[in-house]
């Protein structure tokens, strides 16, 4: 039974009051009036707002903590915004920790975890169906169907939907099966069996989906076992061609069990919780453990203005407590968490919400020796880092501050993309654009360019014009976010090429600078001369990295191209190859050295040459690559 106390404290600068007609309290006092029993705490903001929920074993002297003592940078965080805290008093601690968990996720407090790691991961369902299907998702849907993961890899996931696809090909259709007369466009490449037309039987198809669930089950060895006695079955029929194809299956299976980590102790579902914090900034890893191998990692970065205990426990509830985990074939048995001593005594609350959450029971362990304590230690070490690439980013802050300044721009400059051109007296002239966000590398923004313009001669400035002009016009017509500040690899020249056509784009309010190599200038619109900048300048160091990076990118296409045009003038030697067809079989097959190993009619299949023709390529290209 919960109920309200009528303790209501009033908090103003780290002191407290207490409201009461009479004389008011004094801290000590106001402690002291406290109740020692177990509850929750409320505080709230001048305007009223829920700005932290926490809970007690005791309220006096957990409350007593945060106005006592030297107080940490956390602390000092959540205490200066504090105005008001009220409790809530409880018949004891679980009670307590269940009505916390309640008013957190009422209230989202801002100084209490937020747990959001910015996607959701997806997962592979069988769907509950008459003839069930197999595909990726990111929706959980509580219909009866079977959900394998997350999958923190999309190389994983993709990995097991092709096994699935060649060894078990189920139906690709949408929806309710309908019977057909004929078999559709899937059946005839062999990536369906097509019980819509009967070709399998209804028993048959769910022995593929059970074969399907062992596989993702991680339950390989009976797989593979089933799959030996069906070729030593197939093999003394004399139906060798079958035989060899579940060979085939055998061998892919064994190849993607061997990708993954395989843990070295008895196999149970487990999950390897890391911890690490340092002043407000905290992260969390989770290393799954399924059937004994080590199958994906989840990294929460968080905000925690609370001790360590109190940030894991809130993190526990906020994981396990989503109601995908309740859908997911394979929960954790056992939950490894760091030995800290106020959350080995609360052990046993714990386990009870895990039991009641996850609907199943789950031992909580602290281990502090031995292979589980290393695995809890490698995971804290990847917090460890993750924890610290925040702080990297907090400190390229004061880069970004530094260049603002310096450079007089109109704004903080989170966004930089750099530019460069790269070429080889005059063939192959590429270009590169790379984004730097909050003064790192983001990578997935990068892009590259095959300048068309110069037709084979050398211009650097007309090189800078296409680009710059390629690439705004297209954050136009897409609406895409703005860079804050542009930088052009080289001097006054380029950069008056590059803003010449940000102002036919109405994009002139954009800063824009150019950074020359020999001296390490900074030119920009407005000033007459280059400014330069000590070199240990925070700010030249980061337009450095940037020009740096955007000319390593540059090269990469270059060198690219260079290889392809090698490599097409190799082929173009062979009697009856010409251009077309030369592209038609890089584009096929990649290199010169796939060419050469692959058997002449797979050639001619894939790619329309005549078989001779394919012959002659090989003996060609085998011949060349043995005398390199």
């Amino acid at each position: 039974m919960i109920y309200n106390t009528l303790q209501y404290i009033h908090v103003r600068n780290g002191s407290m009051e207490r409201e009461n007609r009479k004389n008011s309290l004094n801290l000590k006092e106001l402690i002291s009036s406290l109740p020692n029993k177990p509850g929750v705490y409320i505080m709230k903001n001048q305007e009223g707002e829920v700005i932290y929920v926490g809970k007690a074993k005791n309220l006096s002297h957990r409350v007593r903590s945060y106005f006592s003592g030297t107080r940490d940078i956390k602390t000092e965080f959540l205490i200066r915004n504090v105005e008001t805290i009220e409790t809530i008093i409880t018949n004891n601690e679980y009670e307590a920790l269940l009505l916390e968990n309640n008013l957190i996720k009422k209230w989202k407090p801002r100084y209490n975890i937020n747990l959001k790691d910015g996607k959701t991961y997806p997962v592979l369902k069988i769907t509950n169906e008459e003839f069930p299907r197999v595909y990726r998702t990111r929706r959980i849907i509580f219909d009866g169907s079977l959900y394998y993961g997350p999958y923190t890899s999309a190389n994983q996931l993709d990995t097991y939907l092709k096994l699935i696809d060649k060894l078990f090909p189920l139906r690709k259709c949408r929806g309710k099966l309908k019977k057909r007369e004929h078999p559709c466009l899937n059946y005839y490449i062999g990536r369906c069996l097509s019980p819509c037309t009967g070709k399998i039987t209804k028993e048959e198809y769910l022995k593929l989906v059970n074969k399907v669930k062992e596989l993702l089950s991680g339950k390989t060895e009976e797989l593979i076992k089933g799959l030996k006695a069906e070729m030593l079955s197939a093999s003394k029929r004399l139906e060798f061609e079958k035989a060899a194809k579940i060979r085939d299956s055998i061998n892919a299976i064994q190849l993607t069990v061997s990708q993954q980590n395989v843990v070295d102790f008895s196999e149970s579902n487990r999950d390897y919780i890391g911890f690490y914090s340092k002043e407000q900034i905290a992260s969390f890893v989770v290393f799954q453990s399924r059937e004994g191998k080590l199958i994906g990692r989840e990294v929460y970065n968080i905000e925690s203005f609370t001790n360590d205990e109190d940030t894991i426990v809130q993190f526990l509830f906020q994981y396990y407590g989503k109601t995908e985990h309740r859908k997911m074939t394979s929960l954790p048995e056992i939950v490894y968490l760091p030995p800290y001593h106020e959350l080995e005594e609360r052990k046993e609350e714990l386990e009870e919400f895990l039991r009641t959450s996850l609907e199943m029971k789950v031992q909580i362990t602290f281990p502090k020796r031995g292979k589980h304590f290393q695995i809890v230690e490698m995971a804290k070490e990847n917090a460890k880092q993750s924890v610290e690439r925040q702080f990297e980013r907090y400190n390229n802050l004061q880069s970004l501050e530094e260049l603002k300044k310096t450079l007089n721009l109109r704004k903080l400059p989170h966004r930089i993309e750099g530019f460069d051109i790269s070429h080889l007296s005059g063939e192959d002239t590429v270009a590169s654009m790379v984004s730097f966000l909050n003064g790192l590398p983001d990578k997935p923004s990068y892009r590259h360019y095959k300048i068309k313009s110069l037709k084979g001669k050398i211009d650097d400035y007309e090189a800078i014009r296409e680009v710059i002009a390629r690439r705004y016009q297209r954050v136009i017509n897409d609406n895409l976010s703005k860079p804050d500040l542009i930088l052009i690899d080289g001097g006054k020249g380029q950069l008056n090429a590059a803003l010449s056509i940000l102002q036919t784009l109405g994009l002139e309010r954009i800063d824009i600078v150019g950074l020359a190599k020999s001296e390490e200038e900074i030119y920009t619109p407005t000033a007459d001369k280059p400014i330069r900048l000590d070199r240990n300048s925070k700010a030249l160091r980061l337009l450095e990295h940037v020009r740096d990076e955007s000319h390593r990118f540059a090269n990469v296409l270059q060198k690219k191209l260079r290889k392809k045009r090698k490599t097409e003038s190799i082929l173009l030697k062979i009697p009856g190859v010409g251009k077309k067809t030369s592209r038609l079989l890089l584009e096929t097959f990649e290199s010169l050295e796939a060419i050469s190993k692959t058997q002449a009619d797979e050639i001619s299949r894939r790619t329309g040459i005549k078989s001779k023709l394919a012959e002659k390529i090989i003996k060609y290209l085998s011949q060349t690559l043995k005398n390199k």
